[in-house]
């Protein structure tokens, strides 16, 4: 895409080095904060209950060897699209049919996964998503399409499936304590994390060292898909949600509580700026880091993956220590950041060599503060009883903008051109800030929106929103 720079023309020793050299930096902060918020946390215990551990265990099992095969994708989509000698127009419509696809199929998985059952879907998304693996065998651009599309839908299966039937066996089925939900997806976002970091570590070892090629982690993928169907439809039980939910009526009383309300209304308008901008850098960092075009992009991957973790420990210090800080100033303060790392890249463009990867991962710790803030601001904000259809509507601008960027700007290849996609994502930010800025003032003297509050009261959305953002960027 770009001429390589005068920079990267030292042995690819040192330039493998540098990557790990900040790489086990990343994952020495990781560790240093794991072991400070978790002697921090206060000390729950299930009592010791075999049964529930027990239960657990199945839940897990086959749920992170879906996060797994999920995450494997995420360091070498692009490249291998750029090894197909695909050129960057043809690459972003296949992006822009990834995220459509998820946008659009993703207001029916809830309901079809209460009417006809959490555990077909789960077996469902294990099959659709390793047929969308295979499909990136092909060299045939229409083929890749559908694997694209096929990828959006398994992803948003991945986001409801799974859980739906856990809470439903954990709460209907077996009666547990619905506090111990919380133990269950706090293991949950730990490992998530832990697999992306180790995903990204296998996937850059198939293709630099084995020589394997970049469709090998796709390959690696299908067969723990097949292996978690296959738990699925051997140790769990089938479930359906109690009460029935036309799309149509969710989305319209979705819609009419966002009209009616200033707070959703700017919570809305912060989510879809922001993750626009996510969902272009999912897009970008591939072209701007791989030059030359040996970069260890599985490297890179995991430490993005490191810089969200942190980001997320740091929001657990901010909101629950002395500081007591706010969940909207802890959002607004992930904006900043991210506008920062944005800004960064226009005003040193001549120099990505030796400023982007910096500011990307600078971004990576934005979005590690934002999604557990915002999701805690939209537990606390949104409605329980029309959250998914409030949600789908947040979705739609969020896809529009990401989409229309790709589609309209990135015909310009050149380093100007991508120049001119981060002064857009800057804008972006900017607008998100300014809303970010009235939602505080609206809500500054608003006691249930202070840290003494947490995500535990709210069905664990700032939980689930550090999830979503992590599976996006793997598969969307």
């Amino acid at each position: 895409m770009y001429e390589i720079p005068s920079a990267f023309e030292s042995s690819s020793t040192m330039y493998l080095l540098s990557y790990l050299a900040s790489f086990g930096f990343l994952l020495a902060i990781c560790g240093a904060l794991h072991f400070f918020v978790s002697r921090r946390r206060p000390k729950e215990t299930t009592g010791h209950n075999s049964l529930f551990v027990q239960f657990q265990r199945k839940y897990f099992l086959a749920y992170f060897l879906a996060l797994a095969a999920d995450w494997l994708q995420g360091p070498y989509l692009y490249k291998l699209y750029r090894h197909y000698r695909f050129f960057e127009p043809q690459i972003a419509v296949l992006y822009v049919c990834g995220f459509a696809s998820s946008v659009i199929l993703g207001t029916a998985t809830s309901a079809l996964a209460d009417h006809y059952g959490r555990k077909k879907l789960c077996i469902t998304f294990s099959i659709i998503y390793s047929f969308s693996c295979l499909t990136k065998l092909s060299y045939s651009y229409y083929i890749l399409i559908l694997g694209r599309v096929l990828g959006g839908i398994s992803t948003s299966l991945l986001f409801t499936a799974y859980e739906a039937w856990y809470l439903h066996e954990h709460v209907e089925t077996h009666d547990f304590p619905k506090e111990w939900v919380t133990l269950t997806f706090s293991q949950a976002t730990f490992w998530n994390g832990i697999l992306a970091i180790g995903a990204g570590v296998v996937s850059n070892f198939l293709v630099d060292p084995l020589h394997l090629g970049p469709v090998s982690p796709f390959l690696l993928a299908i067969p723990l898909l097949l292996g978690s169907g296959a738990v699925v439809a051997s140790s769990w039980n089938e479930n359906t949600g109690a009460k029935k939910v036309k799309i149509s009526k969710a989305c319209t009383e979705g819609l009419r509580h966002i009209v009616g309300s200033r707070r959703m209304l700017l919570i809305g308008a912060m989510q879809s700026l922001f993750e626009s901008v996510m969902y272009i850098f999912i897009f970008i960092w591939t072209p701007v880091l791989d030059q030359p075009p040996d970069a260890p992009l599985g490297l890179i991957f995991s430490s993005f993956m490191a810089c969200i973790m942190i980001g997320s420990y740091l929001y657990e210090l901010l909101s629950h220590s002395r500081l007591q800080v706010p969940a909207y100033a802890v959002v607004n303060g992930s904006i900043v950041l991210a506008m920062v790392s944005t800004l960064t890249c226009v005003l040193f463009y001549r120099n990505y060599d030796s400023v982007s990867y910096l500011a990307f991962l600078l971004l990576e710790l934005a979005c590690g503060l934002y999604f557990p803030s915002m999701g805690f601001l939209r537990g606390k904000v949104l409605p329980e009883t029309h959250r998914a259809g409030i949600m789908n509507w947040f979705r739609v601008p969020l896809n529009l903008i990401a989409c229309v960027l790709l589609m309209v700007l990135h015909g310009d290849s050149s380093r100007e051109g991508t120049r001119h996609i981060f002064i857009i994502c800057s804008s972006l930010l900017a607008v998100a800030f300014f809303c970010g800025i009235r939602f505080a003032r609206l809500v500054k003297d608003d006691e249930s929106l202070k840290p003494g509050a947490t995500e535990q009261e709210n069905g664990n959305d700032g939980r689930n929103g550090y999830l979503v953002s992590n599976q996006e960027t793997a598969s969307v």
